[in-house]
């Protein structure tokens, strides 16, 4: 009985001190044409892949064993195995893919193409073609609505969100917003989409149901001049409670709150600050910051930047793969 005990006591020790697998943080750079990826736990680059031309759009498999990567001077998109960490094929995409979003089936991939101002729209699984949607001057932002229903491209020039019906590959509505849009974010429960419009320094809250916007955000660095305050990226939390928005070369992230829209903080990271991503438990923000050729990892909770870790040249997107 005494060595059961002993055995049993031993066995929770070990299950006790044995660390919490970590996560991978996947960051394209888009003048070496690689991806570094990052241990979220030592938050270190543990490995540098080289993949295609100015690598800049990135996401997971809704399954989280496949990278999909916009080499966009390659004009396609590339397929990264997770489990090799090796491409593994590559998917038609239209000239200059910028920015994609997969659809919650995991099959249909809708590609902003810049220089055909198109959106194309692809079978992940057979590589056909199934629609090319014209949109609006320099297509950029691309995303598909958690339930499905909806893809939302915005196009640069156009300062446009077109919205697209994912059953009929038809745009059924536009929205003009400030200009030059980049990026489009859905709240998980697909009601609430946001907009980025970088020249503008806006962000625009657009009622989902009713397609109609319902609110417009500005934004006032401490200390920065106007004109560089550029909203870009923009990152929500799962439960509702904030929005992380990119402002671009004013070096900082927008703190909002989600609910009121009240900017709460701004929190000063790297040089160009790109894209964001949250790690799989939601406490620590990873934010691409291009011209200084880093990542900054902030603390959620205390709303602080804890580390910095040098990547490649013109870090653009990054992805935490949450099952990893």
């Amino acid at each position: 009985m005494k060595s059961m005990f002993k055995q049993t006591a031993l066995a929770a020790m070990i299950v006790l001190s044995t660390p919490a697998l970590a996560s991978l943080a996947y960051v394209s750079n888009e003048k070496d044409n690689t991806l570094s990826i990052i241990n979220t736990e030592s938050r270190e680059v543990v490995e540098t892949i080289s993949v295609g031309q100015r690598p800049r759009g990135i996401l997971l498999s809704m399954d989280h064993t496949k990278l999909y990567i916009c080499a966009s001077d390659d004009d396609t998109v590339q397929v990264l195995d997770l489990a090799t960490r090796k491409i593994v094929d590559t998917l038609p995409s239209g000239e200059d893919p910028e920015q994609f979003a997969l659809h919650p089936n995991n099959k249909h991939l809708y590609i902003s193409n810049e220089d055909d101002a198109i959106v194309t729209v692809v079978d992940v699984g057979t590589k056909e073609v199934l629609a090319q949607i014209d949109v609006g001057i320099e297509p950029e932002g691309m995303a598909v609505s958690p339930d499905g229903k909806w893809a939302v491209n915005t196009s640069e020039t156009t300062s446009m969100l077109h919205w697209i019906n994912t059953d009929t590959f038809e745009i059924e509505k536009n929205i003009v917003i400030g200009q030059r849009p980049r990026h489009v974010e859905f709240s998980k429960d697909s009601k609430i989409a946001w907009a980025s419009a970088e020249i503008g320094g806006t962000v625009h809250i657009i009622d989902v149901d009713n397609l109609e916007q319902i609110h417009e955000m500005s934004f006032k660095v401490p200390g920065v001049n106007q004109d560089r305050v550029q909203p870009v990226g923009i990152e929500l939390t799962s439960d509702g409670k904030f929005a992380f928005v990119a402002l671009g070369p004013s070096n900082h992230v927008a703190v909002v709150d989600a609910q009121t829209y009240e900017v709460l903080d701004y929190l000063l990271v790297g040089s160009r600050v790109w894209q964001l991503d949250l790690d799989k438990d939601e406490k620590h923000l990873y934010t691409t910051n291009g011209v200084s050729g880093d990542v900054s990892v902030i603390d959620v909770e205390d709303l602080k930047v804890i580390k910095s870790i040098k990547v490649g040249r013109y870090p653009w997107g990054v992805v935490i793969d949450p099952s990893s």
